[in-house]
């Protein structure tokens, strides 16, 4: 098993504040069904639609899939 280190939540961290200050602060729900939705829907467009410049402007699902063997990604 890997050593955890300070930095090992650092990706962690990172998504959450992007979650806090791009959906749940603007959003403020009223009630948590509606923050489960809205968190759900942000998430998606975290992985599908929104470019990361730490992955040159690409986004997570394309950084991952391109690295999936071909077999994997044809299931």
């Amino acid at each position: 098993m890997a050593q955890l280190t300070a930095r090992s939540n650092v990706f962690v961290e990172r998504l959450w504040k992007s979650v806090k200050y791009e959906d749940v602060y603007l959003k403020a729900y009223e009630t948590v069904s509606d923050a489960r939705a809205g968190i759900s829907h942000y998430i998606d467009f975290y992985n599908t639609r929104r470019p990361h410049r730490a992955h040159g402007g690409h986004t997570p699902d394309m950084i991952y899939f391109a690295t999936l063997p071909a077999a994997q990604q044809a299931a």
